[in-house]
């Protein structure tokens, strides 16, 4: 007998309530954590009945999924769900960002779920209530519509150039919006980041810790095979987070003279082989691979950064030779 679920955001998150019950349509807990599976999806299964399937070990149909569990930082697996209109959980705070913030909406995204933000519901719920869709259908064209006139060339010739300009006015409302709900906050947090570093000497010590490895090809090498580990690669992909505080805190170091700059384009690749690991179930998802596609892509995916990680390492430091002489 399936159960249903009030799930509200966290203390930090945004969105919802969502009400979810499983049908014997939708009844699956689609988690794509990185490959480990979440409380969040455990409670919610053991208090629904549902049946929680790993994301990163194989796919499902979108029609049988009752709810997304995903863990991203305000990226794309975030708005990618709520895109196909299916209940999303974020285990983190994030609200409306990303490439797909339109599409997140609060009937049918939370954020900044914990385990108490998680209750058995007692009210009624209509099978499919949560996900209903209200599409309104254009109204169709009458027949004994009056004669269409001929449309004289400088009438095409402005609604061409109307069309280009209004492409280009929409292009340049998205990019505003883009800087100033992702890059901006992005820029001030890593502001931030620093300043608490250099404020608290934190910074000697991470000098005087990566510096050796960041120094040196063979660092550099090891720190590419550590990003690339299949476990670890979906963990440490999320948002790009880490890569990005990384690769600012290691150019700082550059710029104090405890890295050589001939090391800046091969540290890049070395800290950046596990970006996108988090996000590759839903690439195939997004491509419409059959379930047995996912669950053989997903770790050909992430076995192949361990040897394409240090290649790429190898091939910026050979084109690194001699650029700072």
């Amino acid at each position: 007998m399936y159960k249903a679920v009030k799930v509200v955001k966290g203390s930090s998150g945004w969105g919802g309530p969502l009400i979810i019950k499983p049908t014997e349509e939708k009844h699956i807990i689609l988690n794509v954590c990185g490959g480990v599976i979440s409380p969040i999806s455990e409670k919610i299964a053991e208090l629904t009945g549902a049946e929680i399937v790993d994301g990163f070990k194989t796919g499902v149909p979108d029609d049988q999924v009752m709810v997304a569990v995903v863990d991203c930082g305000g990226t794309c697996r975030c708005g990618v769900y709520p895109k196909k209109r299916i209940p999303t959980i974020n285990l983190l705070p994030s609200g409306q960002t990303g490439p797909l913030a339109k599409f997140i909406q609060e009937d049918i995204y939370v954020s900044g779920v914990k385990e108490a933000n998680i209750k058995l519901y007692d009210g009624e719920v209509a099978e499919g209530e949560e996900e209903t869709v209200v599409v309104e259908e254009t109204p169709k064209a009458k027949t004994n519509s009056a004669p269409v006139q001929k449309v004289g060339l400088l009438t095409r010739l402005g609604k061409g150039v109307g069309g280009v300009v209004g492409i280009f006015y929409q292009a340049g409302r998205d990019t505003i919006d883009t800087v100033i709900k992702n890059i901006l906050p992005f820029m001030a947090f890593v502001s931030l980041i620093m300043g608490i570093i250099t404020a608290t000497g934190i910074g000697n010590v991470i000098a005087k810790t990566i510096s050796p490895f960041a120094a040196t090809l063979p660092g550099l090498l090891l720190i590419s095979i550590i990003c690339t580990i299949p476990v670890l690669s979906p963990i440490l992909g999320p948002g790009a987070v880490i890569a990005q505080i990384v690769g600012v805190v290691v150019g700082t170091q550059i710029g104090l003279g405890h890295i050589p700059p001939q090391f800046a384009l091969p540290a890049l690749f070395a800290i950046d082989p596990q970006v996108g690991c988090d996000f590759i179930p839903v690439g195939l998802s997004l491509g419409e691979a059959t379930p047995e596609t996912i669950e053989i892509g997903v770790p050909a995916v992430l076995f192949s950064r361990v040897i394409t990680g240090p290649i790429s390492v190898l091939i910026a430091y050979a084109f690194s030779a001699g650029l700072f002489q």
